[in-house]
């Protein structure tokens, strides 16, 4: 299939012309609503996407976290939507219930400020599924769910996918991998042919890319390259033995004090056990990772978003889609499995003009990858030790 890239540096916004939202043809209604949230001008990535989704061209777009993705798809769905019908318009298919409610959090914020009556609902699975029926009863315009829960509902025929519009599937990278994407494909061959398909993702790999392109029209490609970490970030790497690694973290944790810190595990098991010996050590430490039972996810979420716990353990899960704000740093316990995640994890502190501090543990065999990382996003690791109680340079021999 026939596809068109447009490779565009998200560097490249301070030395362009963005358009404004006007111009991008979004509804004064619209722009307006925008700015009650002191949204004023597009992000890169909606500057690309808006006007394409506004024109129902499929669309497949890349751009780091934080860059906007959610609002580029929402806008021009708002915009299209009648609210005076009852008619399922737009499907938006995410990979966790988090990020569910996030974007369900969104398209309220957005109805309200905008003033326009789009009604929207969730669906996700381990929830009351009477609950859920109950909402479709409401006759959303817009449904935000997981693709196993979606699928259910449909082919119970209390979803009927064949009113969809506008069908967009969140954080691509993880609904094309093995693990969801027969449910997605699923999904997707319940809505009609002539519907708009769209993918939006943090990173895509070529596979994802052949993999959507499969179910599209010929899609428009759009990737934000020259992704870069952000120059508010400070890196730091502290060697260690692997057995001793989670006994680092605690003095790493205990040296630097920070006001909010996610702290990155590979493996989702091991998590509870780092958040354990933590919290034995008096760190107000929860846990968050992906097999946990929903409520067990939205308390330790809660704890942290409130500020009743000051470190979040997490698995990879949370380096995407979820806002969490202010965090201040950023600390691997391991090293990511993709050296390309590093630039997601890291990506999580430094935001809105604050600085940031990320800190990578690492053993000797570790040190090749950390250079690949540093080689990759042109970056540079100063190496500290936890000496006397502070992050500090290590003394030379």
């Amino acid at each position: 299939m026939e596809r068109t890239c447009r490779h565009t540096d998200e560097n490249e916004k301070l030395g362009r012309i963005m358009r404004t939202f006007k111009e991008l043809n979004l509804e004064d209604q619209l722009v307006k609503g925008l700015e009650v949230n002191g949204i004023k001008e597009p992000t890169v990535i909606q500057d690309e996407t808006i006007e394409l989704l506004l024109e129902n061209k499929d669309v497949i777009a890349e751009a780091v976290t934080g860059s906007g993705k959610t609002l580029a798809y929402l806008l021009p769905a708002f915009q299209r939507i009648d609210v005076t019908s009852k008619e399922l318009h737009t499907l938006i298919l995410a990979p966790t219930h988090e990020l569910v409610v996030q974007v369900n959090n969104v398209i309220k914020e957005l109805a309200k400020a905008s003033e326009k009556d789009v009604r929207s609902a969730m669906i996700i699975g381990e929830v009351n599924i009477k609950r859920q029926l109950e909402a479709l009863k409401k006759k959303p315009h817009i449904i935000v769910g997981t693709p196993g829960r979606v699928l259910e509902l449909i082919k119970m025929k209390k979803l009927k996918a064949h009113q969809v519009k506008t069908l967009i599937v969140d954080e691509a990278d993880k609904l094309l991998s093995d693990n969801n994407i027969d449910s997605v494909k699923a999904v997707v061959k319940t809505t009609l042919r002539e519907r708009q398909l769209c993918v939006f993702s943090a990173s895509v790999s070529e596979e994802a890319i052949e993999q959507a392109s499969k179910m599209m029209k010929e899609p428009v490609l759009i990737q934000l390259t020259g992704e870069k970490v952000n120059a508010d970030i400070t890196h730091f790497c502290v060697l260690s033995d692997q057995r001793d690694k989670v006994n680092t973290l605690r003095k790493i944790i205990h040296a630097v004090k920070p006001k909010k810190a996610i702290v990155f595990i590979n493996r989702n098991e091991l998590i509870q056990e780092v958040t354990s010996k933590l919290q034995h050590h008096k760190i107000d430490a929860v846990g968050m990772f992906g097999n946990a039972r929903k409520a067990d996810r939205k308390k330790s979420l809660d704890a942290f978003k409130g500020g009743k716990a000051s470190v979040l353990i997490a698995s990879d899960l949370v380096a995407r889609g979820l806002d969490l704000q202010d965090i201040t740093h950023i600390i691997n316990l391991d090293i990511p499995v993709n050296l390309n995640e590093y630039v997601h994890r890291a990506g999580r502190t430094g935001r809105a003009g604050a600085k940031g501090i990320a800190i990578t543990i690492i053993t000797e065999n570790e040190i090749k990858s950390l250079m690949k990382i540093e080689r990759m996003h042109g970056i540079e690791f100063d190496v500290k030790e936890v000496r006397a109680g502070q992050l500090v340079e290590p003394v030379q021999e």
